[in-house]
């Protein structure tokens, strides 16, 4: 099962909105035959893949799967149905789908006289499909809010500057983050002071089609035409307030701007993840800046926290988050850390909320 999940993630990137899934087959005496992989929406699932690469072995075998075998045929056909066809008799996946559209494999299978085992490292292969899982439980994206500031917690100098308070390593491992995500999500403040350009760089770059999609949230329509992110390398998204005229997005015709519901701090936080969740996205990693992660902590809806802190004092500048809602100690989002790694010059520290995270109530005015 351990071999599975590390199978499993190297559908990241690729496979939303389905999620990630490995699996693993032995043949009747214990012996590996076959592996896979869910490798691209629409295409094989893991299963069909472990059990072409096992072919006849697989008969009297045993398969390991991440995720429950699928009871449903969408766009391809459900892998209960190809297990119990390719002669397997024991099926131990780790977790049971939630989805109610293909859930029901575990029994279709036992219908078919296999014995099937639920939960075998279970937690590890929740991890490794959050972004999926959180979406189907919860019905909006999962977020991972992502910062890199000085050890005395700055995220810009006082005069603004903020290139580069990270290692090259750091700036680089940011690149696998974004190649993970559905969508890279800013706001109109990051935009104005570093111009950034938000696609996956490197020399195995994702093509324009597997890009992530560069979402920025800018209430007023001010971003400029010659941004970056309205280049064609990657696919991007304007959400503005939908009370603006036309007048005022006029000068991005030809770029796709959504119009959504506002609040005192911005672009409604939920009605943004909202629209995204009915475009496919199951995956967003948050680069905004302190007011924008602090909508999102406000909202309850930051996943996982990473983080690059550098070996850099400022003294003076933006702190890493702004305003939260968080009024005193007791209100504070507590996180667990998972993982601490050292790169480049820099510690990334990588956390989870130590509690299902839940919107700050408004205050009263």
């Amino acid at each position: 099962m351990g071999r599975a999940i590390e199978l499993a993630a190297r559908g990241l990137g690729s496979t939303s909105p389905n999620p990630v899934v490995g699996c693993v087959i032995t043949d009747a005496s214990g012996t590996v035959v076959g592996e896979g992989w869910h490798e691209r929406a629409g295409g094989p699932h893991a299963e069909v893949h472990a059990l072409a690469a096992a072919g006849a072995a697989a008969r009297g075998g045993t398969a390991y799967v991440t995720l429950e075998p699928c009871n449903h045929t969408g766009r391809t056909g459900p892998c209960a149905t190809a297990l119990a066809e390719a002669g397997i008799t024991r099926v131990v996946y780790a977790v049971p789908d939630p989805n109610p559209q293909a859930s029901g494999g575990a029994a279709t299978l036992r219908a078919a006289g296999i014995a099937t085992e639920p939960g075998l490292l279970g937690a590890e292969a929740e991890e490794g499909n959050a972004a999926w899982l959180t979406s189907v439980r919860l019905g909006r994206p999962y977020v991972l809010w992502k910062y890199a500031a000085t050890l005395d917690g700055r995220v810009a100098a006082a005069d603004g500057t903020s290139r580069w308070i990270s290692s090259p390593e750091s700036r680089a491992d940011v690149h696998r983050l974004r190649a993970e995500a559905d969508a890279v999500v800013v706001g109109s403040g990051t935009l104005r002071a570093d111009d950034p350009h938000l696609a996956v760089r490197g020399a195995a770059g994702p093509t324009a089609a597997d890009q992530p999609l560069r979402v920025v949230l800018d209430t007023h329509a001010t971003i400029r035409p010659t941004a970056r992110v309205l280049d064609d390398v990657a696919p991007t998204l304007i959400a503005v307030a939908e009370h603006l005229d036309d007048a005022a997005t006029r000068h991005l015709a030809g770029v796709e701007v959504v119009r959504l519901p506002s609040d005192k701090r911005g672009i409604s936080v939920d009605a943004l993840l909202g629209e995204l969740h009915r475009r496919g996205v199951r995956s967003v990693l948050l680069e905004g800046g302190p007011t924008l992660a602090g909508a999102f902590v406000a909202a309850g809806a930051v996943d996982k926290v990473v983080g690059y802190l550098a070996p850099v004092l400022l003294g003076a500048g933006p702190n890493t988050l702004a305003d939260a809602g968080i009024g005193t100690l007791t209100e504070a989002l507590r996180l667990r850390i998972t993982e601490t790694v050292r790169i480049g010059t820099d510690i990334r520290i990588t956390a989870v909320p130590a509690a299902p995270s839940v919107p700050t109530a408004p205050k009263e005015h």
